[in-house]
């Protein structure tokens, strides 16, 4: 076991430890449900370079400390942006963008342990996972309508192609929660389990994947995910697009204000 390796091990949001040869990436912002800022993203896509690029990892596994998975953009943060007009654009600022490069570009198989709350990215980032394992105190959110913008993160593509096309218009349109066992139901997640176990039955598949030779799982991978590969990079570009055009208009701006006011945001006319 051991820290992101690097200059930037000592920052306290994201944990790396190696299991033989599966890197466990734990996200580890308790405080605010391990939500993502701009030093969070940076951190995260770099730990993913850095595991594709290392020899002696065959598999990722991403979780989230304390009982939360990931609440998703810190939506202080992003209010903050906002506020300064970030560039006018999606990711302007922050790392977003390049997080989710990295995230596209893993070659290895990455697996989710999704041990609590899942909002925003925290749900969409499955969609880019090879295996998702949810706890059952899992739940999963994707609140882009209640927050006044797009959903983000290709979740537009995927979703649809994870769990048809009508499910996940309910899911995007409405931004209703969503619980392990549909999840699962749906086809976005793949195992649920009893949340004292969610680490252990993770691990033994991410062992047993990690048992192949990592050029075989590397070429697997690429083979699975080529077909769609464009796909994904096109829904990024439409979705940051939207998302650039919504962020900072009224809409977005009374639920950022209602965020930070602690209240329900009032959408009358908008």
């Amino acid at each position: 076991m051991g820290s992101v390796a690097g200059d930037w091990h000592t920052w306290p949001m994201l944990r790396s430890d190696d299991h033989g040869r599966v890197r466990v990436l734990t996200f580890d912002r308790p405080e605010v449900k391990n939500a993502f800022d701009t030093a969070m993203y940076d951190t995260t896509a770099r730990a993913l370079a850095e595991a594709d690029e290392d020899p002696n990892v065959a598999v990722v596994v991403l979780t989230g400390s304390e009982g939360a998975f990931c609440a998703g953009q810190d939506l202080s943060e992003m209010a903050a942006l906002v506020g300064d007009d970030a560039d006018g654009e999606d990711g302007a600022g922050h790392g977003f963008p390049r997080f989710m490069d990295a995230l596209t570009a893993f070659s290895k198989p990455m697996i989710a342990a999704v041990n609590g709350v899942g909002v925003g990215l925290g749900f969409t980032i499955v969609g880019h996972c090879d295996l998702v394992l949810v706890s059952d105190e899992a739940r999963f959110k994707t609140p882009f309508t209640s927050l006044g913008v797009a959903p983000e993160a290709a979740s537009s593509y995927l979703f649809p192609l994870l769990a048809g096309w009508q499910d996940a218009a309910h899911i995007l349109l409405t931004s209703r929660w969503v619980s392990a066992v549909e999840a699962v139901e749906l086809g976005l997640a793949w195992r649920l389990c009893p949340a004292e176990d969610l680490m252990s039955d993770t691990m033994a598949v991410a062992g047993e994947i990690a048992a192949m030779p990592v050029a075989s799982l590397v070429a697997t991978k690429r083979v699975m995910k080529a077909a769609r590969s464009d796909e994904v990079a096109a829904a990024r570009r439409r979705e940051d697009a939207e998302f650039s055009a919504l962020v900072g208009a009224p809409a977005n701006t009374e639920a950022l204000t209602a965020f930070i006011e602690k209240r329900d945001p009032d959408f009358t006319g908008m």
